[in-house]
């Protein structure tokens, strides 16, 4: 099988402090923010307090979605543990997460990871959406208004019902956007250049990363899934995964070649071609 067969938090407000600590400790801060905050040279410097606050209203959102995950593998790190927090902290190619945090959707049935992926991105990126009736007179894409015509010429619903989607009709599917989509075969680029174009895309606005990976080749169950990236942490070489079947996994911190080696696989609904990336840009952000 090719796939796996909430309403947009508000953004809280960036804060710091120039309050000496010297010789006493940083207090004063709730213990949530405080994990985060560093006294270097007589400052007090919240480090985290916007990401990590977005990290708790991102859980938050569908609290229901994380109570019965399935156990993640020792080679995956969950994004709300002690360690996936640090990964954020420290990472530096994380523009991809705020917007994409801000659109986290569950794929509403087991066949649509690639249509959640691709409403989040859509929606991170602010295109012009459709109207939808019940949100009158807003705006926005959904699981349901992003399949249309022209989607339906590239991949018809009865097929996508039932087999999910491929990596190239991710492609074709948000092309029939004003986006830039690029799609990357693992069998054509190597570990490196998946590393290298995938951080550099999650270090800039306006860029995201689709990947299509079979789960089992990361210890997971079991067959292909479509998610996007939110981030990347060079120091632990891990990329962030916000998996969209939320019912089943949490998101995850994998590592750069667990990761390049589960796109490195053969789908057999594609021409027997590998799995791969997506790389998707609005032009304006070229």
């Amino acid at each position: 099988m090719t796939a796996c067969a909430a309403q947009r938090p508000d953004a809280v407000s960036e804060s710091a402090s120039g309050l000496g600590c010297e010789a006493r400790s940083c207090h004063g801060i709730d213990k949530l923010v405080y994990s985060s905050t560093l006294c270097l040279t007589g400052r007090r410097i919240t480090m985290a307090a916007r990401l990590y606050s977005l990290l708790l209203t991102l859980l938050l959102i569908a609290p229901s979605a994380f109570s019965e995950t399935l156990k993640l593998p020792d080679n995956l790190t969950g994004f709300s543990s002690p360690s996936g927090e640090s990964f954020l902290v420290e990472s530096t190619a994380k523009e991809a997460y705020f917007p994409l945090a801000s659109n986290f959707l569950t794929q509403k049935t087991q066949a649509y990871c690639g249509v959640a992926s691709i409403v989040m991105v859509l929606n991170a990126l602010n295109v012009p959406a459709p109207s939808v009736p019940e949100y009158e007179p807003y705006k926005t894409f959904t699981q349901d208004n992003v399949l249309n015509e022209r989607t339906e010429a590239i991949l018809p619903r009865q097929v996508l019902d039932k087999q999910g989607m491929t990596l190239d009709q991710i492609g074709a599917i948000l092309s029939t956007q004003p986006i830039k989509a690029e799609v990357r075969h693992a069998s054509d680029a190597s570990l490196e250049q998946f590393r290298t174009q995938a951080s550099s895309f999650l270090s800039k606005p306006g860029h995201f990363v689709i990947v299509n990976y079979l789960r089992k080749a990361m210890g997971q169950e079991k067959g292909g899934h479509i998610s996007p990236l939110a981030a990347y942490d060079e120091k632990a070489d891990r990329f962030l995964i916000l998996d969209v079947a939320r019912y089943k996994y949490p998101p995850v911190w994998v590592k750069t070649a667990d990761l390049f080696g589960a796109m490195n696989t053969v789908d057999s609904d594609n021409e027997n071609r590998t799995r791969g990336y997506v790389l998707i840009s609005a032009p304006s952000a070229e």
